[in-house]
């Protein structure tokens, strides 16, 4: 009887040992498909994303014009009495870069 029982004992550490592992690697192996798939969805993802439009260049001709009016504003400001003469100079020079 207690070589049957040995045996038992031996036959249900092999069974519960051998469940353990194989629960393991399913777990281990369903996180690897899980990694893939996750992988894939990113690269889909990124391929089907229409890549951003360029900005658009500022027209020539306009550029003068525009530093022209901007620098008449900031003369009237400066004739209000809003801005310094150094607050003008300053911003006189970022305009004129």
């Amino acid at each position: 009887m207690p070589g049957l029982l040995r045996g038992v004992a031996r036959t249900a550490v092999v069974a519960g040992t051998a469940t353990a592992v194989s629960n393991r690697v399913s777990r281990r192996q369903a996180g690897r498909w899980q990694q893939q798939e996750y992988e894939q969805q990113q690269a889909y993802q990124q391929q089907q994303a229409p890549p951003p439009p360029p900005p658009p260049a500022p027209p020539a001709g306009d550029d003068m014009s525009s530093k022209l009016d901007q620098l008449q504003k900031l003369g009237e400001l400066k004739a209000q009495g809003l801005l310094t003469e150094e607050e003008f100079a300053q911003q006189k020079s970022r305009l004129l870069g």
